[in-house]
């Protein structure tokens, strides 16, 4: 095992890692309030991040030629695992996303998205031809694409959507004819306005009433009443509210301002505006203590309440150069496969990174992604070096070809 790699990437990776600890540092005051150890969350992430480091590494020296043989295998396990958390899961913030094996909690839909790029990757490399992608490859990535985004979509519909932007992506770079894509975004934008509508028809705002009522339930030893709609739409609620409130476009004064019902949004606003564009400096946030996952969902309104403008743009700049980094290396790649693979990686990387600033600085509704490779997370950290080890592993070969055609050229 050894150190290699497009060393653009290496750079990208370190500084993101050291903005990580340092503002997961600051933004997780209330979680060190709670625990009693200062330095206790901070160094739980490091161990997180050193263990990302390594897998990474690992990944790193691996071919590429075993990424792709291992495509079916992790499919069919995303699937069972898709399936098992929608019946075992265990419910975190209302949501059924984690399950839990052998002391170990973890995320399925975090192996999924892999899984996923990797069947889209070799679908799409395997019926290649010298105008683009063959017609029937369209159907087969459908398939695909349908059995890991619509259980995701149950239970994590901003996830669903990142994926189905991520597939679309990869089509595109495929050269899948242009009419099976304008029809399949077509199809999507339809899909959405029905998602929307139903949304708002089942959708249901939790009162009081009801909290007391499942509190009291649970108390009693006894587990609340749902009906398989209830289980299958019992997010509906959620996303209803944070549409609402996001179309919601009147004009609030700042007396008004319910602190309680809209905290997060709030509070990343306040942080925002008080960083007074050249920001409080690293560790003087203010809104830390407020902000409920200031360390995950909304980090990155602390590190604009920190560094200002400038660091918001320099994090910004990170994710851009990965993506076009990793556009350059899949360039230089002989074969179709590795190509897709790493490029699907980057946009599902650097587009996450869009949602969660975009979420951060009032342009999105809130939709729970964090911040990758910065925010504080477990299977989401690994994962995502995971990622990054699988593009420094093609960036090796793809290195290597280029060696090998410069040197196979007779010279005058």
């Amino acid at each position: 095992m050894r150190f290699k790699g497009d060393g653009v990437i290496w750079a990208v990776f370190i500084a993101l890692c050291i903005v990580s600890i340092i503002e997961v540092f600051s933004a997780s005051s209330s979680m060190s309030f709670k625990s009693g150890n200062y330095l206790g969350p901070v160094l739980k992430h490091c161990g997180l991040l050193g263990f990302g480091v390594l897998a990474m590494i690992g990944t790193m020296n691996i071919s590429c030629r075993w990424f792709k043989a291992l495509t079916s295998a992790a499919l069919v396990l995303s699937v069972c695992l898709l399936i098992g958390v929608f019946f075992l899961g265990e419910s975190t913030n209302g949501s059924q996303r984690w399950m839990s094996i052998m002391g170990i909690q973890f995320q399925p839909s975090e192996l999924a998205k892999g899984a996923l790029v990797l069947s889209v990757a070799k679908i799409l490399s395997a019926m290649q031809t010298d105008t683009g992608t063959e017609k029937n490859a369209f159907k087969y990535v459908m398939i695909v694409s349908a059995v890991i985004i619509i259980p995701i979509a149950f239970e994590n519909l901003s996830t669903a959507a990142l994926l189905s932007f991520v597939v679309i992506v990869m089509m595109f770079v495929a050269r899948v004819p242009a009419r099976q894509l304008g029809r399949l975004i077509g199809a999507i934008l339809a899909l959405v306005f029905g998602a929307l509508l139903l949304v708002e028809l089942v959708g249901k705002a939790p009162d009081k009433t009801d909290d007391d009522r499942r509190n009291m339930t649970e108390q009693v030893g006894e587990k609340p009443k749902e009906s398989v709609l209830d289980k299958v739409f019992h997010r509906a609620g959620t996303w209803k509210n944070r549409i609402n409130k996001f179309t919601d476009k009147k004009q609030i004064d700042p007396k008004d301002v319910d602190l309680d019902k809209d905290a997060q949004v709030a509070h990343a606003n306040i942080a925002i505006a008080s960083s007074n564009v050249v920001g409080k400096g690293p560790g003087n946030s203010v809104e830390r203590d407020f902000l409920s996952q200031a360390f995950s969902d909304f980090i990155y309104a602390i590190i604009i309440e920190e560094t200002g403008i400038e660091g918001a743009f320099v994090v910004l700049f990170l994710y851009i150069i990965l993506l076009f980094r990793t556009a350059t290396i899949a360039n230089r790649c002989a074969n179709a496969f590795p190509a897709l693979m790493i490029m699907g990686f980057a946009v599902l990387l650097v587009v996450q990174a869009l949602f969660n600033m975009s979420v951060a600085v009032g342009l999105v509704p809130v939709t729970g992604q964090p911040l990758p490779l910065i925010s504080k997370g477990g299977t989401s950290t690994i994962v995502n070096c995971v990622y990054i080890g699988m593009i420094l592993s093609v960036s090796v070969s793809a290195k290597k070809r280029d060696k090998e055609k410069t040197t196979s050229v007779p010279v005058a």
